[in-house]
């Protein structure tokens, strides 16, 4: 650090020298163990229909540096650009020759232009499907889902092929030496905006990876989610494997799952192809468990306050009574059991002294309960069984039906078809669904054969994966922000189709096209932002038309779908789900046009989405409020109106969720708030879209 110290101080200019050692003070005082990475510059988007206009900043295309410059000036086609450099350099460039750019830590102020729906699914929520940078609609998704959402659900590129993602609008290939580097820095800024997403009390963040970044993300994750709890499951993609020169055959691949607050996988209703073990549980009947610990820490010693007599009736039929735990070193034998009665100590096979799996106020508790059973006799080797806590739950849940109770007061249940073995599976998933050959690529060639999209998911795989943490959330609300071709959509749908719940998807894709076809439409003078451009993108030509489809059960081409949906819900594809759909764009939009009222259209969705995502959304202004009846809010645009539009908030409290108020007074939205009935919330227009926007959005990197 001294011979650091002694160059900076060799650095005569007095700017460069202060703005380095803030650097180098930054970066020491970071961790420098664990998972270290540099930051790199903020990421930027480019907006390619935006107008240029004095102040934007602003790339020229035509230079391969990506340098960034500030309109001066613009007139009659041309515009006088200048640097970003102390002194800056001044260019004279044509307008078309220039595309507007956002960095990653500019305010922005966002809005959502509709562009199309499909509609099968009667009044269910829709799904929604964003075309944006997907780190801008997380940063717009905290005005409207902060805390909110169940799950989310992330298949990031996995940084193993050249070229298959951008950072700052150029791919990143495999001779990049910062490529991890970069991969992290992307990653961890939209996985610290997700964490604002997700509700603190119960959720779950789905992220699916292969071995290059794993290490790195699982660091990564426990970083950004320090209080979650997080698991890896490695999933069978690929049962014949790829073949990988001089290495094993990838055949898997990795799901972490990233347990916030009481989130926590549910035992579900499971086929055979689950079954990995031999057990009663999987046959179908309740499992009994022996009390006697096995696994780690079996024995008594180091655990006097579970190692205590079980004291049974001679005959074998009835438990007695449960002692106290004995002292340390005491000998067992020197315990006296009851008249007519036999005293059993977990002592294991080997004649060591085990220790019960529970302490004694708990296992008087579940043998009143009837959750403790005797097995065959055999004196003070008797084995004696019991319901662990899942198991017990599951009774409680109704899964299993006590029906009576044995001789020894142990429950009789149930037992549950084959087709309803109802546990959690274990870490290692083989599953034939969850092949991504024939249910990622293969199905959604069935759904658009005209089109390809590189490496889907299996449609079963991301169901499954879901399935554990909302099969009993009906209602939640379920993001992936890299959507791809829309997999998770099409996930959730199958989910409510069946247990008939509403859940409701949100998927976040950009409009990129791969490398080959750029370099195609380029030599055809085409470039983004044009309509034949743009209709060669992700979203307009995979997403948006694989979620019509599915929920139609039509192709693009309008045929019917051939085949069917295969494991827990087979039916044909081309009877379409009952589901609904609205297509946004992630617009830019101008702060002070906002506050003046003039872009309620383009903020309209927000709203609609700040107040549950269904019903009707209120896009037209009035002259006075907005409150149509099949809309769960209202808005109020001329606050002399208050009165009377309070009141009709009032009649209407029982399927009212909110209230915008447009007003540039804090005290007029204070009083009329005060008159709005408990339960419906209040939102000042446009103050606090702006206020969030200024303080979510300007200064982050």
């Amino acid at each position: 650090m001294a011979l650091v110290d002694a160059l900076l101080e060799k650095i005569s200019d007095p700017k460069l020298r202060q703005a380095l050692r803030e650097q180098v003070d930054g970066m020491l005082s970071k961790q420098s163990f664990g998972l270290v990475f540099q930051e790199h510059k903020p990421e930027t988007v480019e907006l390619h229909n935006f107008k240029i206009r004095k102040g934007c900043k602003v790339r020229i295309r035509s230079d391969d540096n990506g340098a960034l410059y500030s309109v001066s000036f613009v007139k009659s086609g041309k515009a006088t650009v200048a640097s970003f450099d102390e002194v800056p350099e001044l260019r004279e460039v044509d307008i078309d020759d220039l595309v507007v750019v956002r960095e990653f830590g500019d305010a922005i102020y966002p809005g959502l232009k509709w562009t199309g729906n499909v509609v099968n699914g009667g009044d269910k929520p829709p799904h929604l499907v964003i075309n944006a940078e997907n780190f801008h609609a997380l940063e717009t998704l905290l005005y409207t889902h902060e805390n909110k959402l169940d799950a989310i659900y992330i298949d990031p590129p996995y940084n193993t092929r050249d070229k298959d993602w951008k950072y700052n609008n150029d791919y990143v290939d495999s001779d990049d030496v910062y490529r991890h580097s970069k991969w992290l820095a992307m990653m961890e800024r939209r996985l610290e905006l997700a964490k604002r997403l997700l509700k603190p009390e119960d959720s779950v963040l789905i992220v699916t990876i292969d071995e290059k970044e794993c290490l790195r993300l699982g660091m990564l994750l426990e970083r950004v989610f320090k209080n979650a709890r997080i698991q890896m499951v490695s999933i069978n993609i690929n049962p014949a494997a790829v073949a990988r020169n001089g290495m094993f055959g990838r055949s898997d691949e990795y799901a972490y799952f990233v347990m916030i607050g009481d989130a926590g996988p549910q035992p579900i209703a499971l086929s055979s192809d689950w079954i990995t073990t031999k057990g009663r549980t999987h046959l179908g009947g309740i499992r009994w468990d022996l009390l006697r610990k096995s696994g780690s820490s079996p024995l008594r010693e180091g655990h006097p306050g579970t190692f205590y007599p079980v004291f049974i009736a001679e005959d074998g039929l009835a438990i007695h009574s449960i002692g106290e735990p004995l002292q340390v070193g005491q000998n067992r034998n020197t315990v006296e059991a009851p008249e007519g009665t036999v005293a059993v100590f977990p002592i294991r096979k080997d004649k060591t002294e085990g220790r019960w799996a529970v302490g004694p106020d708990v296992a008087r508790e579940i043998w009143a309960d009837g959750y403790l059973r005797l097995g065959k006799f055999k004196g003070e080797n008797t084995p004696i069984y019991y319901l662990a806590r899942g198991e017990r739950n599951k009774i409680d849940q109704g899964i299993y039906t006590v029906l009576a109770r044995a001789a020894d007061g142990s429950v009789v249940t149930d037992t549950l078809d084959t087709s309803d073995r109802y546990f959690i599976p274990g870490t290692q998933w083989k599953i034939p669904g969850h092949d991504s050959t024939q249910y990622g690529s293969r199905l959604l060639q069935a759904l658009m054969p005209d089109r390809k999209f590189p490496y889907p998911k299996s449609l079963y795989a991301v169901e499954d994966c879901l399935r554990f943490f909302v099969a009993n959330k009906p209602d939640a609300v379920i993001l992936d922000f890299f959507a791809g071709s829309g997999t998770t959509m099409h996930a959730v749908a199958r989910l409510n189709r069946q247990d008939g719940g509403r859940r409701q998807s949100i998927c976040v894709t950009n409009n990129e096209v791969s490398e080959a076809e750029a370099n195609a439409l380029t030599e055809r003078g085409l470039r983004p932002g044009d309509a034949e451009w743009d209709a060669q993108g992700i979203a307009e030509l995979i997403t948006k038309p694989r979620v019509t489809a599915a929920i139609t059960g039509k192709t693009p081409d309008n045929a019917a779908i051939s085949g069917e949906y295969k494991f827990v819900d087979p039916f044909k594809m081309s009877e379409g789900l009952e589901e609904n759909a609205e297509f946004f764009n992630l617009t830019y939009e101008d702060p002070d046009l906002i506050a003046a009222g003039r872009k309620f259209r383009e903020l309209a969705p927000l709203l609609w989405l700040r107040a549950g995502g269904s019903g009707a959304i209120i896009d037209k202004r009035a002259d006075s409020w907005a409150l149509p009846d099949d809309a769960h809010y209202g808005v109020l645009f001329d606050e002399n109106h208050w009165r009377e539009f309070v009141d009709l908030v009032t009649a209407r409290r029982d399927t009212l969720r909110h209230v915008f108020i447009i007003t540039a007074s804090e005290a007029a939205f204070q009083q009329i708030i005060s008159e709005v009935p408990t339960g419906v919330d209040s939102t000042q227009l446009y103050g606090h879209y702006l206020h969030t926007f200024e303080k979510n959005t300007k200064g982050r990197s």
